[in-house]
């Protein structure tokens, strides 16, 4: 079978990867020149199914009022007039009780878990390498009622399986020795010793090269203009390098996936929005952390990758700007010198954003549609890196008529009733 896959990120490229093990002709367009050059580029480097919930959820909305008042802050709405945000944070809302909060984040679990499994596989299969690292992710708590509210989390991660341990201080620095530096600041941590990091973008480039190996063509510099549909199927993808023509089609393009989406048709809550992260090149080993910290007073995520420092975060609400903006490297600067202080020199941080494609509920959009060689791979918010691998295996299986490993249910584009128009 012919597949076009559009989008080179980590989403599609690991579709194109499993669908090529699957046997078939598979093309991938892309306007970058290389792949994984968007929002898979310089993410926090978290594969984190144990740290996989939605941003809505009970008290969200009140804390989000405290987050928009702190000098470093976690969110940012920028003003400007956009129906689809207003819509979007409407049904953000709708999703921040304790009934959708738990059915969210089980749907979510679902598949960073089956995804890490598929990622194992991968890299026992391949020996791919990306700087990876299988310490686990601490989530740290600077304030005792943060440590409290662990509850409903932990809940969950029970009712999955996940692995966890609540550590206290001298739990923390046994996991992350480097803070032992800074210990007053914080009072206890969240482990999740089956989490693991690497950098996104290498994982990307490298497995692109291996899907290259294995006959998948890369059409970089490709700019797609639409899709042709003809009667109740999808004939092709206009592109202005001409018109191609495919059995399937798997649309896999981040924030971008709706706008492409809705001319025929098909309406998904996917909304942009923006993180921020710098990379820092570490200076004093021992003062760097093992693995990923997440800060939970900043949502930002600081990771060791090879001999870098990533932290990553922020969630701005712009639409599709790519406008750095010099107060949230200040926060991400913040955070990396407040818990490292002698880890690396920020002053030498490259400063990166991206937009990340976002579900009012947190869940993303991983299907088949009413166009029956139409398929949605996006929506994936902060966790793309995480649910990649199990995303591509799931829609290999899908496209090539098989029954997926685990149950889509709740996870495909038919959850939300105005989906088709």
């Amino acid at each position: 079978m012919q597949v076009l896959v559009l989008g080179s990120g980590v989403i599609g490229v690991s579709c194109a990867w499993h669908l090529a093990l699957a046997g078939h002709e598979v093309t991938v367009l892309d306007r970058q020149p290389g792949a994984g050059l968007e929002t898979s580029y310089a993410n926090a480097g978290e594969v984190s199914p144990g740290y996989s919930a939605p941003w809505a959820g009970p008290g969200v909305p009140l804390k989000a009022v405290k987050w928009l008042l702190m000098q470093h802050r976690p969110l940012v709405i920028r003003p400007h007039l956009d129906l689809g945000l207003v819509r979007w944070g409407l049904s953000m809302l709708r999703n921040c009780t304790s009934a959708r909060y738990e059915l969210n984040k089980s749907r979510m679990v679902r598949l960073a878990e089956y995804s890490r499994d598929c990622l194992r596989e991968l890299r026992d299969e391949t020996g791919i390498r990306y700087d990876e690292r299988m310490q686990g992710t601490l989530q740290l708590f600077r304030t005792q009622k943060q440590l409290d509210g662990t509850g409903p989390d932990i809940e969950v991660l029970r009712r999955y399986g996940v692995r966890f341990e609540v550590l206290d201080r001298a739990g923390c620095i046994r996991q992350e020795p480097a803070l032992a530096q800074v210990e007053p600041k914080f009072v206890g941590g969240l482990l999740l010793p089956g989490d693991e990091t690497g950098d996104c973008f290498q994982f990307t480039q490298r497995l692109a090269a291996l899907a290259a190996q294995r006959g998948v063509t890369f059409r970089h510099g490709t700019t797609i203009k639409g899709l042709l549909r003809e009667g109740g199927r999808i004939a092709g993808v206009a592109t202005d390098a001409g018109t191609l023509r495919a059995d399937a089609v798997l649309v896999a393009l981040g924030s971008h996936s709706p706008l492409l989406l809705r001319e025929v048709g098909i309406r998904i809550p996917v909304y942009p929005v923006k993180g921020y992260s710098i990379t820092v090149p570490i200076v004093d080993a021992a003062g760097a952390p093992e693995s990923t910290v997440m800060d939970e007073t900043h949502k930002i995520a600081v990771t060791r990758l090879g001999d870098r420092i990533r932290a990553g975060g922020t969630a701005e609400l712009a639409g599709y700007t790519l406008k750095l903006h010099e107060a949230r490297r200040r926060t991400l600067a913040h955070v990396v010198t407040d818990l490292f202080p002698r880890g690396g020199d920020v002053s030498r941080a490259e400063f990166w954003c991206g937009l990340r494609p976002m579900t009012p509920d947190g869940t993303p959009v991983v299907g088949g549609t009413r166009l029956p060689n139409l398929f949605i791979a996006t929506g994936h918010g902060t966790l793309g890196w995480t649910m990649a691998a199990g995303t591509g295996a799931v829609m290999a299986d899908l496209i090539s008529g098989k029954e997926p490993e685990i149950d889509l249910d709740g996870l495909t584009v038919e959850r939300y009733p105005r989906a088709y128009a």
